[in-house]
């Protein structure tokens, strides 16, 4: 499960979120703190972008692209952590090899989310969204294509950080032959406490995971 941006791996939403998995469908949940969150040293380009991202913000200014650059930067360095966290997991006795693995991120979560899904082949499903592809961006856009798994895809209608059109054209750009937009009102952190995907993480992981 991967965290927004501004938040850690024991965020109240994600423990409450990995609790309700664990306790009602039996999983094994883990997160981790994304490159300078939580209780890992903040480097001197985040928190640069931090107070670049509220000034903007207050100045009612676009702040799209600046996230989106600031998000690919983090998910190099990202996906190959969470890679070796899988490897380490799968040592588990509870957990052990072999078996479906999902991943649950939005927002910061899901723009680490989407390259690690991309190129984690024992990912068989995934929860993305509150991010977008802005035109130009061939690269993330290449990411999407690479994705294949059943994606739920969580948009925010009035999201202040992500315009509308991108987080569509995301979606779109997803490769999976399943895919469900799941679109509801409000701004980016108004997501309704009921987008769960309890059903859709029962169907692809409770039940053997196709792909």
């Amino acid at each position: 499960m991967g965290h927004g941006g501004s938040q850690h791996k024991k965020a109240p939403g994600l423990v409450a979120r990995a609790r309700k998995y664990v306790t009602s469908l039996g999983f094994a949940a883990a997160a981790i703190d994304a490159p300078s969150q939580g209780d890992r040293p903040t480097s001197a380009q985040a928190a640069r972008f931090a107070t670049e991202i509220r000034q903007r913000i207050t100045e009612g200014g676009s702040v799209g692209a600046l996230v989106a650059h600031e998000m690919a930067r983090r998910a190099v360095q990202a996906v190959p952590e969470w890679r070796a966290t899988l490897d380490t997991l799968q040592t588990l006795d509870f957990v052990g090899e072999g078996g479906p693995v999902g991943y649950w991120g939005l927002s910061m979560g899901s723009a680490i989310g989407l390259p690690l899904v991309a190129a984690e082949p024992r990912i068989t499903a995934a929860v993305l969204g509150l991010v977008g592809l802005l035109p130009g961006d061939g690269a993330l856009a290449g990411t999407a294509a690479k994705v294949t798994v059943p994606v739920q895809f969580v948009l925010q209608w009035d999201d202040e950080l992500v315009p509308r059109e991108s987080g569509l054209a995301l979606f779109d750009a997803l490769a999976s032959r399943e895919k469900t937009l799941h679109a509801n009102p409000g701004r980016h952190a108004a997501v309704p406490p009921f987008e769960l995907a309890e059903a859709f993480f029962a169907r692809h992981l409770a039940e053997g995971g196709a792909r």
